[in-house]
């Protein structure tokens, strides 16, 4: 059997971002969202989220960008004074990878973000991270024991099948090259991704797909995808919204691009391709016990 999480990544990162999200599901194929709980529209997503419980979400994790939500003064090496996090991934993986960044001060951070969300009445479906950044084995670590001490097992796989990624971006003309590297990059990662994965008992999807193709997941891009889809669970990585002025001072590379990921999770031919390969839509609420190959 074919099965689905088409996952919304971003959810409380501004108010259009939420609206879109909660459409998408409402009226579209979205069935999952991950929540960010430093975003500056938390309350607003939350409330949403509450009044849509039909729709599976989990912990967008976030160690790069933005500030802290516990106190910089318990996380001294992960946060400056003023709470910034590390301001890119290359930033965090270096100083994570030097030793200058306390696996301890990753782990403090995570667990006040997830008791965040579940203090605001959410029970998270699952993990992942701003970045991608659970990808790197030393933050991967860290999400592994804070996984174990919250019982929140279920984990975004972030590795893409190249061959699909190019499949997915063919057609998209330029500014993909990037997404195409980061992609390889990731795959590279996954044989000790996989044994970390082993090593603290979670479970992932067997696939994973987006990453190439971030920002340009409109109808005819996500039909191509899901006519790649084989056997077994798989995950779409999305990035809806509405493009306002308040998604463009967060300074977010993905701008009108949202708002064409949005279309593309509202469209009747994408719906259509889910009916005709007779794809199960779920969300990670529907994983089950079943652990990474």
């Amino acid at each position: 059997m074919k099965e689905l999480i088409l996952n919304a990544d971003d959810f409380g990162l501004t108010r259009g971002v939420n609206e879109g999200i909660i459409r998408a599901h409402r009226e579209g194929i979205l069935t999952s969202a991950t929540l960010m709980a430093n975003g500056a529209a938390f309350d607003d997503a939350v409330e949403r989220a509450l009044a849509n419980p039909s729709l599976g979400v989990g912990c967008h994790l976030v160690i790069v960008g933005g500030f802290s939500v516990a106190p910089p003064e318990e996380i001294p090496t992960l946060a400056g004074r003023d709470g910034r996090l590390p301001a890119s991934l290359a930033t965090l993986v270096g100083k994570v990878s030097a030793g200058s960044i306390r696996a301890r001060d990753i782990e403090r951070e995570l667990l006040a973000q997830i008791e965040k969300i579940r203090r605001a009445g959410i029970d998270p479906t699952h993990l992942d991270t701003h970045k991608h950044a659970h990808a790197h084995p030393g933050v991967l670590e860290a999400v592994g024991r804070v996984a174990r001490q919250t019982g929140i097992t279920r984990l975004r796989k972030p590795m893409e099948n190249l061959r699909d990624s190019w499949r997915s971006v063919r057609g998209n003309g330029g500014g993909v090259s990037k997404q195409l590297a980061a992609a390889a990059a990731l795959r590279a990662l996954a044989p000790r991704f996989r044994a970390l994965v082993r090593k603290y008992g979670l479970i992932t999807p067997d696939h994973f797909l987006g990453l190439a193709a971030t920002g340009h997941l409109g109808p005819a891009a996500l039909c191509r995808l899901i006519d790649t889809l084989t056997e077994g669970r798989t995950e779409i990585m999305v990035h809806p919204g509405l493009c306002n002025a308040d998604l463009a001072e967060t300074g977010s590379r993905l701008q009108a691009q949202r708002q064409l990921e949005l279309e593309g999770l509202l469209a009747a031919e994408v719906k259509g391709a889910v009916a005709r390969h007779g794809v199960r839509l779920i969300s990670y609420r529907e994983l089950g016990e079943r652990r990474l190959p």
